[in-house]
């Protein structure tokens, strides 16, 4: 029993302090106003035997729960790429996305070979720097664009747009991976063939169990949580069995939910068990950190420029030649000018194959780190420095075309800037008196409610109903409320489980910055205090019902005296 104790013991400790060293050094990013990321893997090198206190002996404990985090940070990632939404892009978003990774790829082959990388005899590090070098970052770009405010302008949707197309892209190198080493027709084939039938039975079962569970267990926060962490590893075992990696699988288990009314919710659910795991998978990779070297640190700038000039040359010309603005352009390509998370899991898995050098990965890290630091700048200071590359740079002074629309295969969907959070009864009596009096307004509400039994009686009526707990702000974000003209709360404190008006308040001041936001209240004392923290309007409901009480009494009486 000894060997099991002390393995436990040792695991303990080394996660105790991944988390601990992770937490200090992510403060000091937060105050330098840096990625937390940076944070994460500056924890996993102060741990490290190479630069740090040598606190962490068995990198396979870390390993082992890496691994699981990075199976949930990929079933996140599948999540949040809605197959409806990527076929209603249209052509010019497709084509933006697939010229961007595709020449980024292909500069990355001729640039990164004259540095010396080469592709052959099992190793692959020309292709893998390439296509590394081809990704942007999700996670840093949204956070850094919804700070600006700037996700829902025209060069924030073509930012975003190209990488959920990256995405893609990466999911379709990941699914070739496995086969590099013996790229034989035969077996290419049997893959594809296997993640098809994966694909087709996931979104079939989705489709026909999930969804019933999902509605069984709406109510209950806690069974939707662990029915979807019990999905993604069931797929994720069956990938493993059919042949494909186990990232896969969680990748397709999440794109399978995106089709429910639940999927934003348990985005938010998930995002403290991911978050826990995912910081373990960036300290394990700060562990890997080696000595740095001036000729580290000399490819690092070289890869962080080459990003740059990338993204210039593929996204600027395309974005200008779809009739979208050069100014979106290289707004666009600037905002792109970073390397991606996703290139790091594919690092991760291609070491796992065999297919490149320790060196390489380590370059990759280290250019991943140079790009992110810089990104903050650049995304912050993004329209100055458009402006001076349009002032600097002769040929791009030329006459700017015509600026489109995008034309998608959608029609035009109807402004909803009208937000009631919960339906309950003060929320229910709201739609009522609004649809006998002002029925026209039907199309500009948004309800937000986790009582799915109201769906089709509300849809039935005109109103447009999405899943969401009001436990979990964050869920508000999945449905985009910063161009809200009024956000409603109708829930008193009493009625609100796992938060207050005042906490949600806060929220909603960050999420819709420019939004009249109404909220609910018990007393007359705590309704001055979400006043004077920023609510519009407070409703008292008791206060209320006894002015219409009165009302009605003093009515009757008047009538019963004449």
């Amino acid at each position: 029993m000894s060997p099991v104790v002390d393995h436990s013991l040792s695991l303990l400790t080394d996660i105790a302090y991944g988390i601990i060293f992770a937490a200090a050094a992510s403060h000091v990013a937060r105050l330098l106003r840096q990625p937390l990321i940076l944070g994460y893997v500056l924890g996993g090198v102060l741990l490290g035997a190479h630069l740090g206190f040598g606190l962490v002996t068995n990198e396979d404990n870390i390993e082992l729960i890496s691994e699981i985090g990075l199976i949930l940070l990929l079933f996140i990632i599948g999540m949040e790429i809605n197959l409806r939404e990527l076929v209603k892009m249209g052509k010019s978003m497709l084509t933006l996305g697939i010229v961007q990774f595709a020449s980024c790829v292909a500069l990355g082959l001729l640039a990164f070979r004259f540095l010396g990388y080469r592709m052959g005899n099992g190793n692959f590090d020309l292709l893998y720097i390439a296509v590394a070098a081809a990704l942007s970052s999700t996670l840093i770009v949204v956070k850094l664009l919804h700070d600006k405010f700037e996700i829902h302008t025209v060069a924030g949707h073509l930012t975003v747009g190209v990488l959920v197309l990256q995405d893609v892209c990466a999911i379709v190198f990941m699914a070739f991976q496995p086969n590099l080493l013996n790229p034989q027709l035969g077996n290419i084939a049997k893959s594809l063939g296997f993640g098809v039938v994966l694909v087709v039975t996931t979104f079939l079962a989705s489709r026909h169990l999930l969804s019933r569970l999902f509605l069984a267990a709406n109510k209950s926060p806690e069974l939707v949580l662990l029915t979807t962490v019990a999905w993604c590893f069931f797929i994720s075992g069956l990938a493993e069995v059919a042949g494909l990696s186990k990232e896969m699988g969680a990748l397709i288990a999440g794109m399978s939910i995106t089709a429910f009314p639940y999927g934003a919710d348990v985005i938010a659910k998930l995002t403290g068990v991911r978050d826990f795991f995912v910081t373990l998978f960036f300290v394990s990779l700060g562990l890997k950190v080696p000595q740095p070297t001036w000729q580290l640190l000399e490819i690092s700038l070289v890869v962080a420029a080459f990003v740059l000039v990338s993204r210039l040359l593929s996204v600027a010309p395309t974005v200008y030649f779809l009739r979208m603005g050069l100014r979106n352009g290289l707004l666009t390509a600037l905002n792109l000018a970073q390397m991606s998370e996703f290139s790091l899991v594919i690092m991760a898995l291609g070491a796992n194959y065999g297919h490149v050098s320790e060196g390489l990965s380590s370059t990759v890290l280290a250019s991943m780190l140079v790009t992110s630091i810089l990104a903050t700048y650049i995304i912050k200071f993004n329209d100055t420095l458009t402006r001076a590359l349009m002032r600097a740079v002769p040929i791009l002074n030329v006459r700017e075309r015509e600026v489109r629309e995008e034309k998608t295969r959608r029609r035009k969907s109807p402004k909803r800037d009208i937000v009631l959070l919960g339906c309950f009864r003060a929320g229910m009596a709201f739609l009522d008196a609004l649809e006998s009096r002002a029925s026209h307004l039907k199309e500009r509400v948004l309800v937000v409610d986790f009582n799915a039994a109201l769906k089709d009686h509300l849809e039935s009526r005109g109103f447009h109903w999405v899943y969401g707990d009001l436990a979990y702000p964050e869920t508000l974000d999945h449905w985009g409320i910063v161009d809200a003209s009024f956000v409603i709360c109708s829930i008193s404190d009493t009625f609100l489980k796992g938060i207050t008006n005042r906490r949600l308040l806060a929220h909603l001041k960050r999420m819709a910055p420019r939004a009249q936001i109404i909220m609910t209240a018990e007393e007359n004392q705590e309704a001055e205090i979400l006043r004077q923290e920023g609510a519009k309007q407070v409703i008292v409901s008791e206060k209320l019902s006894g002015i219409r009480i009165f009302e009605m009494v003093t009515e009757n009486l008047d009538q019963s005296d004449a």
